[in-house]
């Protein structure tokens, strides 16, 4: 068996056939997804994925396996396309990490301008309306009657998460940041009251998703680590600081935005925005949920700087990564400003 990074496939083989047995025919064959920067996913024998927390490093409350299975199981039932769920194992001792197992939905990832350039522009269109059209779905799915009331706290949401992602940023600094704690203060200062309650997927953006090439429709929606129910307008925020903001960033390499915005063909941040309004409310404070993704991204970044810099990641581009976390929080400040 060739074992990628992360995998122990005799082990993982024996656990499947005694917890799933006849689910996963021998011999297992497993490859490394290219494209994740956060938990590792894995194509298995071509037909199932499995997930699990990066290499080393792993924050607490990041990374959470068994969060992640139970969001995709609930909202298996709702109109809102995500992967079967298949099994969970909150064991470490199999893997070294807890992981999860779903079935492989076909269509395609879009990462890359070499990807998108080919549809031409009203096909673009087509893709990001799909996408917020989801994401609006995705906001006004009953959580209480899909299983999940007890999933999250949405009292206090904006403040834990501003307290939550200081947190992950002390844990992961590695240099100074006096912009941070600058961006922090003014997040603190200006806290808006939550409009409404909703599930939040956290990470939602173009690369997260599984677009069917033939509809141009969302096949599924991928990657629920950060999943929770609260306030819907911090996933606006983080797909605008996304679609925009990273876009805009002046570096010499920005290797997580591939120039899938305007600039690209795609609609612009405004566009994206009347869209979602067609079927949700967004109200007129987006721009402190811009702030706030700004802050979010670059603790998220800084984290996986500091995994490359302790030589703990896996894939291509990480040692440009840090480079973003600067103009980031300079980004935020000026967002929440009202300058941008």
């Amino acid at each position: 068996m060739t074992t990628p990074p992360g995998l122990d496939l005799e082990r993982l083989q024996a656990y499947l056939d005694a917890k799933a047995p006849g689910l996963v025919s021998a011999p297992l064959t497993a490859e490394l997804v290219a494209g994740g920067r956060s938990n590792l996913t894995y194509i298995l024998n071509q037909v199932f994925v499995l997930r699990r927390p990066p290499l080393g490093h792993v924050l607490a409350t990041a990374h959470d396996m068994s969060r992640e299975f139970r969001v995709i199981s609930a909202l298996g039932s709702t109109a809102v396309p995500v992967p079967e769920a298949l099994l969970l194992c909150a064991d470490p001792d199999v893997l070294g990490a807890p992981f999860y197992l779903m079935a492989r939905v076909p269509g395609v990832v879009l990462r890359h301008r070499s990807q998108t350039d080919p549809l031409g522009d009203e096909n673009r269109r087509a893709v990001a309306f799909a996408m917020m059209d989801t994401l609006a779905e995705l906001h006004q799915v009953d959580y209480a009657a899909a299983g999940l009331g007890e999933f999250g706290r949405p009292e206090g949401f904006l403040e834990r998460q501003v307290r939550r992602w200081t947190g992950q940023l002390e844990k992961s600094r590695s240099r100074e940041l006096p912009d941070a704690d600058r961006l922090r203060e003014r997040l603190v200062a200006a806290i808006p009251a939550s409009p409404r309650t909703g599930i939040v997927h956290g990470d939602y953006r173009l690369d997260n998703l599984i677009v069917d090439p033939g509809t141009l429709r969302v096949a599924a929606v991928l990657d629920w680590e950060m999943a929770t129910i609260g306030d819907p307008l911090t996933d606006l925020g983080l797909l605008l600081a996304y679609w925009t903001v990273l876009n805009e960033l002046k570096v010499a390499q920005n290797p997580i935005a591939d120039g899938l915005g305007a600039d690209a063909g795609f609609p612009s941040g405004a566009e994206l925005l009347q869209r979602y309004a067609q079927s949700a409310p967004i109200g007129e404070d987006l721009h402190w949920y811009v702030a706030l993704a700004c802050y979010k991204l670059a603790g998220v970044l800084e984290g996986i700087h500091f995994r490359f810099l302790q030589g703990q990641t896996v894939g291509a581009g990480f040692d440009q990564i840090g480079e973003l976390v600067l103009p980031l929080l300079e980004h935020g400040i000026a967002a929440i400003n009202g300058e941008s």
